[in-house]
């Protein structure tokens, strides 16, 4: 039997729209119809996103967005609030590539009526058991601006290790930026709770 209180990946085909469950938090598909809540959270959030990431704040850019989350090689995943379902954040896996490799890229962001709640931390929790279970991946990395402090906290907490520095490495808000590189493998993640 599952305690409510502990992550679940145990979910009944067909019975609840959560790919899994945690206490606080459910983790699920995008979908068209969230599109006028998820920008309107970015609208919300704007200088908490500013400038690590600039997510689909309109309608043709989210409809863009979630086409492009519909290609081969990825996977993205609304983190939402158990109680009464609203969007709490956003992890999307990226550049997946199965064979030897089995690996993806995550990116992710919250929102900030969630942000400081531990939220995004069980979601993540709940994504990588997905990504490294019925995703079939062995190793998820993250690249994050040296400079993002709360992302940094939020990987480190989760279990990610550091493995590097890339100058220029990704076209944020304008420029060339430096990112860390931090990654964890299916290993490194801690057993669930029995």
């Amino acid at each position: 039997m599952t305690d409510d209180r502990r992550p679940s990946t145990a979910a009944t085909p067909g019975t609840d729209r959560y790919l899994a469950r945690g206490a606080r938090v459910g983790i699920r598909p995008f979908r068209p119809e969230d599109r006028a809540e998820f920008t309107a959270r970015v609208r919300e959030s704007a200088e908490l996103h500013r400038p690590w990431l600039a997510p689909p704040a309109d309608e043709a850019t989210y409809d863009a967005y979630y086409a492009r989350l519909q290609e081969p090689g990825r996977e993205g995943f609304l983190i939402c609030e158990l109680d009464g379902g609203s969007i709490a954040g956003y992890l999307t896996v990226n550049n997946i590539v199965h064979g030897a490799f089995r690996c993806g890229a995550a990116g992710y962001g919250a929102f900030a009526h969630a942000a400081g709640r531990g939220l995004m931390s069980e979601g993540l929790q709940l994504v990588l058991r997905y990504a490294f279970g019925p995703l079939g991946l062995h190793r998820i990395e993250i690249n994050v601006q040296p400079e993002n402090t709360a992302s940094i906290a939020l990987a480190r907490r989760n279990g990610f290790r550091k493995e590097g520095y890339s100058p220029d490495f990704l076209f944020v808000d304008g420029a060339w930026r430096d990112h860390e590189r931090w990654a964890i493998t299916a290993e490194m993640l801690p057993p669930e709770a029995p």
